[in-house]
């Protein structure tokens, strides 16, 4: 690979970075615990593999068609952010007495990917510039998916970590949370369209 160091810049950056699934996981382990918050971060694992191999298997193709599609997943992504920040914002503490919605689920991380606009940009992003130049096996491309999922595990991991230990302040300061961490997911979601 041509430049290395520029690679795992970009994968760490991308993967430690506040977004989307970073939020999510650390906002589900202050709710939850991080036992509970592990399913979705699984899930986050296998949606961000299926969408670098279908970058992989598209890449090309993507590319030629990404100035039309980019606007309107722009609105998409846009949208289920803001819905997950309206979901974070009302959300109470998990031992409130009061049944909610369970948001540290596998299907709900899996299906964040695909309306996760900085992931598929990210996935089609490292594919095109830092593997498909260089290698172009389909045993490389699937094993580049595996490892580049897990260190987005990873990083969800590390930041659910972080909301897990911090859990009984954020519980007891559950509204001025719900705040912060919907300011930054409406920042993600805003930020879609400013990244162009």
């Amino acid at each position: 690979m041509a430049n290395f160091t520029a690679f795992l810049s970009y994968v760490f950056i991308a993967n430690f970075a506040p977004g989307p699934n970073t939020i999510m996981s650390m906002s589900n382990a202050s709710r939850y615990g991080f036992k509970k918050s592990i399913m979705f971060n699984v899930g986050i694992f296998f949606g961000v593999f299926i969408v670098f191999a279908l970058s992989s298997i598209f890449t090309v193709a993507l590319y030629d068609f990404m100035p039309s599609i980019k606007l309107i997943m722009s609105y998409v992504s846009a949208a289920y952010i803001l819905w997950l920040a309206w979901q974070t914002y009302k959300s109470k503490p998990q031992n409130d007495g009061k049944i909610q919605k369970n948001t540290s689920t596998f299907s709900s991380g899996l299906l964040l990917q695909f309306f996760n606009l900085g992931v598929i940009i990210y996935g089609l992003t490292t594919v095109s510039t830092f593997i498909i130049p260089h290698y172009k096996s389909v045993s490389i491309l699937a094993y580049s998916s595996v490892i580049l999922a897990f260190l987005g595990f990873i990083g969800t991991c590390c930041w659910a970590l972080f909301g897990s230990i911090f859990q009984k302040f954020f519980i007891k300061n559950y509204k001025f949370v719900n705040i912060v961490m919907t300011i930054l997911l409406v920042y993600c979601s805003v930020s879609l369209f400013f990244n162009k």
